[in-house]
C-alpha cells in the first residue's frame, strides 16, 4: 500500500502546471514553424505598362501660399510664395523639375526647396506663383506629371 503524504496534492498541481506550460510552448513552436516555413514570398515586380517613364511621376499637386509665406523650409531658406519653388518628399533639395498640369497642358519649372506634401495621393506642393502658372488656383488640387530636369544633392 502506498502512503499518502501532505506533499502529494501539491506535486500534482505542479505537474499539471508544467504540463500546461509544455503544451503551450509546443503549440507556439508549431505556429512559429508553420508561419516561418517555406520560401519567402515577394510581391511581383510592378509592370511599367502605361506607367510614367523613369524620372517622371504622376499624381496630384496642391499649392501653399499666404499661410506659409515667410516660414522656414527644409532647405533653410524662408518660403516665398512669389518664387517658383515646390516641396517634394524624396527628391534632393535644389533639384529642378518640370511640372505639367495634365488638365490644361500648362507647365512650369520649379526648384525643390522643402519637404512634403503629406496629404494622401499628393506628390508635390507648389508655391502660389507656380500654381498660378499652371492655372490651378481655383481648383486647388490638380493631376500633374513631375519630370526631373536636374538633380542637386543639397540636403
Amino acid at each position: 500500500m502506498r502512503s499518502v503524504t501532505a506533499d502529494a496534492p501539491a506535486s500534482r498541481v505542479v505537474a499539471r502546471r508544467r504540463g500546461r506550460r509544455v503544451a503551450a510552448l509546443a503549440g507556439s513552436l508549431a505556429i512559429l514553424v508553420v508561419a516561418c516555413g517555406g520560401p519567402p514570398r515577394h510581391a511581383p515586380a510592378p509592370t511599367r505598362t502605361g506607367a510614367a517613364p523613369p524620372g517622371v511621376q504622376r499624381g496630384m499637386a496642391t499649392f501653399y501660399g499666404r499661410e506659409a509665406h515667410g516660414g522656414p523650409t527644409a532647405s533653410g531658406e524662408r518660403f516665398d510664395r512669389n518664387q517658383l519653388t515646390a516641396a517634394h518628399r524624396t527628391l534632393p533639395l535644389g533639384t529642378r523639375v518640370r511640372v505639367t498640369n495634365t488638365q490644361n497642358g500648362r507647365t512650369v519649372e520649379v526648384r525643390i526647396n522643402d519637404r512634403g506634401p503629406y496629404g494622401r495621393g499628393r506628390i508635390i506642393d507648389l508655391s502660389e506663383a507656380a500654381a498660378r502658372r499652371l492655372d490651378m488656383i481655383d481648383a486647388g488640387v490638380v493631376p500633374v506629371t513631375v519630370e526631373v530636369l536636374r538633380r542637386e544633392d543639397r540636403r
